[in-house]
């Protein structure tokens, strides 16, 4: 009962629709009626220019930060149950990601994830969730294509968990494999669109309805 009781809140925790909500208040719009469509960091960036993007994606990323330390608040052992403990916030971690994909508080209609995931990582493993950032940012810099950056990073994320951090945990391996495979096929589009050449760069700073890029 109690694991019900926290796995409900991180899905209501990943349920803030951050983006509908400074879209709304801030903008007089609902930023899912704009550019891609969706209540993510990336749509935020393009719409509502950078300082509503960073807000956007910080608070998301913070959704999963608190999400997996919920298991703070169990009964749990931390020294002698480790891997249970680490299950627990791996499933902490996906009820959010699924708040923010499918948020009550907002219809169900929510953004990718992307940032949210992130800070279940970083909430779980900061170290490898550093090298992600370094992955991302260093594709970023390189191409502008946020979607191509956010795909390198995820499939990065299981070849660091087996060849350079050595994570014991086996669900923790399978949960990076399922990652990087969720994150491929949410941007079936943004792979189409690279390979035939009008995939959107990124621009941060305020622009106009009608961007394709999504988060």
């Amino acid at each position: 009962m109690e694991f019900i009781i926290f796995l409900t809140l991180a899905y209501l925790i990943g349920s803030i629709p951050t983006a509908v909500l400074v879209s709304k208040h801030f903008f007089g719009i609902d930023i899912r009626e704009h550019g891609s469509g969706n209540a993510g960091a990336t749509n935020s960036f393009r719409i509502m220019g950078k300082k509503a993007g960073i807000f956007v994606m910080v608070i998301d990323m913070l959704k999963g930060v608190i999400a997996v330390n919920l298991a703070h608040l169990t009964s749990l052992d931390w020294d002698l149950q480790r891997e249970l403990i680490v299950n627990l916030q791996i499933g902490l971690g996906m009820c959010a990601i699924l708040g923010h994909v499918f948020p009550i508080w907002a219809g169900f209609r929510g953004g990718k994830g992307v940032a949210t995931l992130f800070g279940m990582i970083l909430g779980i493993h900061p170290q490898v969730a550093l090298f992600l950032v370094i992955v991302f940012m260093v594709m970023l810099l390189l191409t502008k294509y946020v979607s191509l950056s956010s795909i390198t990073a995820s499939l990065a994320f299981p070849l660091l968990l087996f060849f350079f951090f050595t994570e014991q945990e086996v669900l923790y391996k399978i949960f990076a494999i399922a990652t990087a495979c969720l994150v491929v096929l949410t941007h079936h589009k943004n792979i189409n669109r690279l390979i035939q050449g009008n995939e959107s760069q990124v621009r941060l700073r305020k622009n106009k309805p009608g961007n394709n890029d999504e988060e």
